[in-house]
């Protein structure tokens, strides 16, 4: 428990948003960051569609009871949109306004770089304290080992590798599994070693073809009964399918299949594990704002709640580990 003799006296009403492309478990923070404010005696509006939301003048009063039942729910109840207006001084001016017509204090931001962006402009123009909220599948944001959203989506591509090898085993047939990571391959990796891919394609891995035709030759000779490629859309070697037409005409006596995973790694009902980072992060952000700070983004390293100035957040990134790079090599086998 913070020591309340430490806050501000003078932040009474926080506004909470969603941003950017959804991820499960971003419910749950909302959830936190409401019932973290009712605990501090703070008024707390939900702004609907993100940063849109905020220039439309979409707001409405949250309180404990109203974000009862969301813990498990994917998604997001306040919605999210990625807002153009947002990126003009203009938009930004009309969001201004509707903060000042609404008297709220703060904002808490939940989603990615490109919302910490906008957050951090923001602040700087107008004085407004922020805090950011990590909530992206792709796990890319720098200063925190977990975003919220990417376990859950870890889960989904490991059960669709398994429900795909029952295939590729009846029918001895290689698959090609495309999932999401358009700069990073943080759930590629991670999820092709738990879900035992032959290889695993990701942009941070300079692969070539031949390297990967290597490793498939290499895995037939030893009598593999099926293979699984799992591929980070933003792989350097380019389109999924063609990638497997390509691989097709070297290998012909493979008969070779694609299965794009798409959104459903962002649906579904957030892990135990994303429930409860959410729920972490968000108290801890209305807390961070309540101490005094602003301009800075919670995360959790090495199983503690830290933060990072949302400047690092957005300009650095995270690297791939290349020690979990040489343990797929070995497994993969």
């Amino acid at each position: 428990m913070w020591n309340t003799n430490n806050m501000g006296n003078k932040l009474k009403h926080i506004g909470v948003l969603t941003s950017g492309g959804d991820a499960p478990g971003m419910n749950a923070a909302i959830r936190a960051v409401v019932r973290a404010c009712t605990h501090y005696n703070i008024k707390v509006s939900g702004i609907s569609e993100g940063y849109q939301g905020l220039i439309d003048n979409e707001l409405r009063g949250m309180d404990a009871r109203s974000v009862a039942h969301i813990i498990n729910r994917g998604g997001t109840i306040l919605k999210s949109a990625r807002c153009q207006n947002f990126r003009t001084k203009e938009g930004r001016q009309k969001a201004h306004e509707n903060l000042k017509k609404n008297n709220i204090d703060a904002l808490v931001v939940i989603g990615g770089d490109g919302s910490f962006t906008g957050a951090s402009i923001f602040s700087s123009e107008f004085n407004i304290p922020v805090i950011g909220v990590p909530g992206t599948i792709d796990n890319d944001i720098y200063g925190t080992d977990f975003t919220i959203g990417y376990d859950t989506a870890l889960n989904c591509v490991v059960e669709a590798m398994d429900r795909i090898r029952d295939t590729a085993t009846s029918h001895n047939r290689l698959f090609f599994i495309e999932c999401m990571g358009r700069d990073s391959g943080f759930i590629a990796l991670n999820a092709g070693i738990a879900g035992g891919a032959t290889e695993i394609l990701i942009p941070e891995d300079n692969k070539s073809i031949d390297d990967l035709v290597d490793k498939l030759k290499s895995s037939r000779a030893s009598n593999k009964t099926s293979n699984i490629v799992l591929v980070a859309e933003g792989d350097q070697l380019g389109d999924t399918f063609k990638l497997a037409e390509k691989t097709e005409k070297l290998l012909p006596e493979y008969s070779i299949r694609v299965s794009v995973l798409g959104h459903i790694q962002r649906g579904g009902n957030p892990s135990c594990a994303d429930r409860v980072l959410a729920s972490r992060l968000g108290v801890s952000a209305v807390e961070q704002l309540l101490a005094g700070h602003s301009g800075i983004m919670v995360g959790v390293q090495n199983s503690s709640v830290t933060t990072v100035s949302l400047h690092d957040a957005i300009s650095r990134k995270p690297g791939i580990d290349t020690d979990l790079v040489h343990v797929a090599d070995i497994v993969s086998l």
